[in-house]
């Protein structure tokens, strides 16, 4: 009877087992299929906005519009996060540079330290925060209230209307937002500067630019299109493809955000490795 009992109970705990594993690898299957599903339905969402940005009907006035929603309605919030880099960037670099008696490197260190990193990525990152919410929310309610559908009835492509105008301004703003940042930062590093001592403010701009190479320029400049690209095409993908519910309008404007920020994160990794193999 006991041989008999423990025969059950081990017979039951293998099947146990067995059961447990059949459920993870089904689980892992349909995430697998789930994954190749999204990837497809992006890929395919790329690829009819780059076929509605190289059509004919350009959507100008939409275009412009949206340029100075994205471009000119972030000016304040960037004018801030780039006069708090260079004044933060400078404050907490300046001791360590006195000790070492190389106070006449702080202009230098700090225009090179936004130009190249700092400004794009910060930048980015706020406006994948402002930019990539906005976009996202925006065409989720849309979606909600059937808006895009009321479009297709009458005549107008939504696609070429409402995502590619987002993509492209996204693309064009933002490295101009970048630049504008990166002068914020060097001017709130000059105010840093004044704070314990008297700089000039055309002695301190010159030795700024004095050490500011071209491939220090160039690369950061090249990667914020990609940054805006991407900022945009998410936002666009996430609130076009929200579902029915008024709830999917929150989960597309924060999934949104989450989204852009990661990526903008991986290309600038990229990058920074094609930037250093160029070099």
């Amino acid at each position: 009877m006991g041989k008999n009992r423990d025969n059950t109970s081990s017979g039951d705990f293998f099947r146990s087992q067995l059961i447990s594993v059949g459920d993870i690898t089904l689980n892992v299957g349909k995430s697998l299929k789930n994954a190749s599903s999204n990837i497809g339905d992006v890929t395919l969402f790329i690829i009819a906005v780059f076929r509605e940005m190289f059509s004919t009907g350009f959507e100008f006035r939409e275009f412009f519009y949206q340029c100075y929603k994205i471009g000119y309605k972030s000016l304040p919030l960037i004018s801030i996060t780039g006069a708090i880099m260079g004044l933060v960037l400078t404050i907490q670099s300046r001791p360590v540079l006195v000790d070492f008696g190389a106070v006449s490197m702080l202009p230098g260190m700090v225009a090179v330290s936004l130009i190249r990193e700092m400004g794009p990525v910060i930048t980015a990152l706020i406006c994948a925060g402002k930019i990539g919410s906005g976009i996202g929310a925006e065409l989720g309610s849309m979606k909600v209230t059937e808006q895009i559908e009321a479009m297709e009835v009458s005549a107008t492509n939504p696609m070429r209307f409402l995502v590619v105008t987002r993509v492209l301004a996204a693309t064009l703003m933002i490295p101009l937002l970048v630049l504008y940042a990166d002068l914020m930062g060097i001017l709130g590093s000059w105010v840093g500067a004044n704070i314990k001592g008297e700089v000039p403010f055309i002695l301190f701009f010159s030795q700024a630019f004095a050490v500011v190479d071209f491939m220090d320029f160039l690369p950061a400049v090249i990667k914020t299109f990609f940054f805006g690209f991407v900022i945009g095409m998410v936002g666009c993908y996430k609130g076009y493809n929200a579902g029915r519910g008024t709830e999917s309008v929150g989960i597309a404007a924060n999934s949104a955000v989450v989204l852009a920020s990661l990526l903008v994160i991986v290309v600038d990794m990229i990058a920074v490795q094609i930037t250093d193999m160029i070099g």
